[in-house]
């Protein structure tokens, strides 16, 4: 009798101790950075550490941090870039207070810059959903980075007076000095000439403390084109030069709404460019290949859209089933995103510039 109650003392005992060390083990689970559970071995109980093999497997699988977002919270745009990867498929844009949920799991998950763009993003409410999203990252979440790319065309300055504070990095994409060009690209909106639309916002930049960026998309227009001068007295904090790029069922393809397959460039042509402006210090070039793996970008669902097989395939909307379920299918490689230069001074704080 008294081996039997010795028996179910000793049972009871290691119970106890099991729930114990799982509840622990939980605990230790929601805790750590790394999710990885608390080894509490019980008497006579040895747990043998996985394979090496298997330890460098799980580390491949880890979420990337999705430290720099691009959301493109509409597809649609004034202008008809011919090239134009992000086209008005759809015309949804998510409520207000939702993009801003996301944009908070975002933040939580790790996210240091937020970059606002399109479509055009000051289509929608003439500015004013850009701006409260822009207001919003850097007063509540207190982002580090704070952008937005535009074509500018819908830019008014009484935007900056109310929103220029909170915004660290206008980008205005501009393909060509010339209006021409711009035109035979799609780049251009009745009379308004584009380049001195961009002239304009360079100073107001100037004036309300925002950081100014240049992007181009150098193409079979433009490629011959020389525009150290133009660049060069513009003085933007970066140039981003971008290769055409096709992307299938976007400006490539039977069901694509563009066809861009005329403004391709060899990397050949790619390279000549560049060489020809080696000499403009805030030059940023990126291939074909940097851009394609290099960036995490959120469609207007905000749906991580992987682009490496030469199409943007959507994974579930991060409001669905969270950021890190979500961006494991997003094809987003870190180590281009630091070899390309991803990461940079991107706080206007931190940039000492002379406005």
């Amino acid at each position: 009798m008294h081996l039997y109650m010795l028996g179910r003392l000793l049972s009871i005992g290691w119970a106890v101790l099991a729930a114990l060390r799982g509840r622990l083990g939980a605990l230790c689970w929601s805790l750590t950075p790394l999710s990885l559970s608390l080894s509490l071995p019980l008497p006579g109980w040895r747990r043998d550490s996985p394979p090496r093999r298997e330890r460098e497997q799980e580390w491949d699988d880890a979420s990337p941090t999705p430290t720099s977002v691009n959301y493109h919270f509409t597809r649609q745009c004034n202008y008809k870039c011919g090239f134009c990867f992000h086209t008005a498929k759809t015309s949804f844009v998510l409520p207000l207070e939702e993009a801003k949920r996301g944009l908070a799991m975002l933040k939580e998950a790790g996210m240091e810059k937020i970059n606002f763009s399109g479509g055009e993003p000051f289509l929608q409410d003439r500015g004013e959903f850009v701006g409260k999203l822009v207001q919003f990252c850097k007063q509540e979440l207190e982002l580090p980075s704070v952008s937005i790319v535009s074509n500018g065309s819908l830019i008014r300055e009484r935007w900056f007076k109310k929103y220029g504070e909170y915004l660290d990095i206008l980008a205005i994409s501009c393909d060509s000095f010339d209006e021409d060009v711009n035109t035979l690209i799609g780049r251009g909106q009745g009379k308004k000439n584009h380049v001195e639309n961009l002239h304009k916002l360079r100073q107001w930049c100037r004036e309300y403390a925002v950081a100014f960026k240049i992007n181009s998309v150098i193409n079979r227009f433009n490629v011959e084109e020389d525009m150290n001068e133009q660049i060069k007295a513009l003085n933007p904090v970066r140039w981003k030069v971008f290769q055409c790029l096709l992307i299938e069922g976007e400006n490539s393809g039977e069901d694509a709404l563009r066809e861009a397959e005329k403004f391709v460039i060899s990397d050949e042509d790619f390279e000549r460019f560049l060489d020809r402006h080696k000499d403009v210090s805030c030059l940023v070039p990126e291939s074909n290949q940097k851009m394609r793996d290099s960036y995490l970008i959120l469609d207007e669902y905000m749906r991580f859209l992987n682009c490496r097989n030469g199409r943007k395939e959507p994974s579930k909307s991060i409001l669905d089933v969270g950021v890190e379920a979500a961006i494991k299918f997003s094809g987003f490689d870190e180590k281009m995103f630091l070899t390309r230069g991803g990461k940079y001074v991107w706080s206007k704080a931190d940039m000492k510039l002379d406005w």
